[in-house]
């Protein structure tokens, strides 16, 4: 329990105490600079249980704080806010009981049936990963890393959309205009060379509609009467109906596409522990609706369709199966969660990492499927996030304008490197050594660029402002890794061993801030957990980071004279470096030794 979890338990009781009045909760913040406190309770919204004055209030409960609380020295009152000062023994003794715990902030799985199935990336298997997958994969890999350390068991999957009439347009036009290309007679990875096809086929598809549109033709005829389109659908029919040389061609060219995904997933450094493939599941799902029907969750309208009526709740009916018996995604996604369910018997809930043009649909699918009475339905989340922008502009794949996820981290590295330069750091680098580091520095940037946003919000993402030493941006925060571990370097005495315990010490100003903001970080890997953002995290980072660098500055640490001080003040350095690195690799973030 932390310094502010036992102020709120005593704030409680205190409450109950003086006024016999019981409150739900506490406010806090932090204790403006210009007054002297640690902590800040907020006495305003404790006006909603007991009328008075603030001040008295405050009064009142900062007395009893001082006379029940053994870590509260000292308190004041500025108009409705109690400061609250905390010994320094507290925080001596706490930064002796984290100091040598590797894995401080983590809590160890114990619950059973309280695992996380998080499902990223789900890309089709027509052309390359993009900008819009690189958000996806990772918020996905970060929330999964939180979860973890959280103290839930996470499986992380994905669901391959490797079927349907897009990837036969791919398959088409290779057959078409391929001449027998493949990815190890042009050097190109798989996924791209399948991408080169789908955007060749939108390209001579256009062709044919403007013939004949000039015939005489609407557009909308057109679309329907090009000849490609009509092959591409008679290809999809000959894929269902199991056709052997459509099929092989079909397994040729996702095998292809899911090396090329796996070169994309590796050097951006995410895994998985599932995959699941469409071609297996989307037949899923219409044994649940002929139940759901017997049951009364889905009725049948004249034309034969299944649907589910959701207008109770406040949204529309919802299709759940086309009146010639075929399914629709919905059907699919409800069936897939249901096999998901069955195959990890201990699983909690869901999170499922797709963009927000799908709220609607997830919200339907929970509904659904917590009326049909599965009881993990109450633990399935959508982590919906905003589209990635760059200053160029809007991305079509079809076009062939996407912003792909491999050239993408090439120009990251490759900004790093010219920033580096520029800047005249790396002297004494080997050239491998060089190459290495930018990758780092360059994904980095990227990673923090992206994570640090609340996932719900849009992002413009400029990379040369990305890849800044200064500010709130990744190679800030790996820069200042680095320079703790020069200082670590350059201690010449062991300063594994000796700490603050029972000994008197007065905690200067910067030692106290900075203890006080680790302390913050096992709560908030909780607050990052429920919330399902990694903004927490690395907004924390930055914060740790911020203070780490007014305390080198303020104070002496290899040049302190008192041996004790200049011991303690070195563990403490190492501590915020462990803290920096334990914090992004939960957003999948790695720290140079040097920079």
């Amino acid at each position: 329990m932390n310094i502010q979890n036992t102020i709120e338990t005593k704030v409680k009781e205190g409450f109950l105490a003086l006024y016999n009045t019981e409150i739900p909760s506490v406010e806090f913040q932090a204790t403006r600079k210009e007054f002297d406190g640690d902590i800040t309770v907020v006495v305003f919204p404790l006006l909603r249980y007991k009328k008075g004055n603030p001040v008295q209030i405050g009064e009142d409960l900062g007395k009893y704080l001082v006379e029940t609380v053994e870590e509260i020295t000292n308190y004041n009152v500025v108009k409705g806010f109690l400061n609250l000062v905390i010994a320094d023994s507290f925080y001596s003794n706490f930064f002796n009981k984290i100091n040598n715990n590797s894995t401080f902030g983590f809590v160890s799985s114990t619950t059973e049936n309280d695992s996380r199935m998080v499902e990223y990336s789900s890309p089709n298997t027509n052309k390359p990963l993009h900008l819009g997958h690189v958000r996806n994969v990772l918020l996905g890999y970060s929330v999964s890393e939180i979860l973890k350390a959280s103290g839930k068991k996470v499986y992380k999957t994905q669901i391959i959309n490797d079927r349907g009439i897009h990837i036969c347009k791919s398959m088409l036009a290779w057959e078409k205009f391929g001449n027998g290309e493949t990815p190890e007679n042009t050097g190109l990875k798989g996924d791209k060379l399948v991408g080169n096809y789908y955007v060749k086929f939108d390209q001579e598809y256009k062709k044919e509609i403007a013939t004949l549109v000039a015939s005489g033709l609407s557009e909308e005829d057109a679309k329907k009467q090009a000849p490609l389109f009509i092959e591409a659908q008679e290809m999809l029919r000959k894929w269902e109906a199991g056709d052997k040389q459509v099929v092989t061609l079909w397994e040729t060219m996702n095998g292809w596409v899911y090396k090329g995904f796996d070169v994309t997933y590796k050097n951006i450094g995410v895994d998985f522990d599932k995959l699941y493939y469409e071609s297996n599941t989307y037949l899923l799902g219409k044994d649940i609706i002929e139940d759901g029907l017997k049951s009364g969750v889905f009725f049948k309208k004249e034309d034969g369709s299944v649907w589910c009526d959701l207008t109770e709740d406040g949204l529309d009916e919802k299709l759940v199966l086309r009146s010639d018996g075929t399914a629709v995604y919905m059907t699919q996604d409800i069936g897939t969660a249901i096999q998901r369910a069955k195959d990890f018997t201990d699983l909690g809930g869901m999170v499922y990492t797709v963009g927000n043009e799908q709220d609607y649909h997830f919200k339907v699918l929970f509904l659904i499927l917590k009326k049909l009475g599965y009881s993990w339905s109450e633990s399935l989340y959508h982590l919906s996030y905003g589209m990635v922008d760059l200053p160029s502009g809007k991305m079509k794949s079809r076009e062939g304008t996407v912003v792909d996820a491999d050239d993408l981290m090439d120009e990251m590295t490759n900004t790093a490197k010219e920033i580096s330069q520029e800047l005249g750091k790396l002297e004494g680098y080997s050239d491998k050594e060089k190459e290495e580091l930018y990758k780092v520095i360059g994904l980095g940037a990227l990673k923090y660029f992206i994570l640090k946003v609340d996932p719900k919000k849009r992002i413009l993402f400029d990379p040369k402002s990305s890849v800044d030493f200064q500010g709130n941006t990744g190679p800030f925060i790996q820069y200042t890794y680095a320079r703790i571990q020069s200082i670590l370097r350059k201690a010449t005495f062991d300063y594994s061993n000796g700490s603050l315990s029972g000994v008197e010490v007065e905690l200067h100003e910067k030692e106290k801030e900075l203890i006080k903001q680790l302390e913050l970080y096992p709560e908030v890997i909780q607050q990052a957990a429920k919330n399902y953002s990694p903004a927490v995290i690395a907004n924390y980072t930055y914060d740790l980071v911020k203070e780490f660098n007014s305390f080198y500055q303020n104070v002496h640490i290899l040049g302190e004279e008192n041996q004790d001080k200049k011991v303690f003040r070195v563990q403490l350095s190492k501590k915020v470096a462990d803290t920096i690195k334990s914090a992004f690799g939960l957003l999948g973030i790695q720290v140079p030794e040097r920079m």
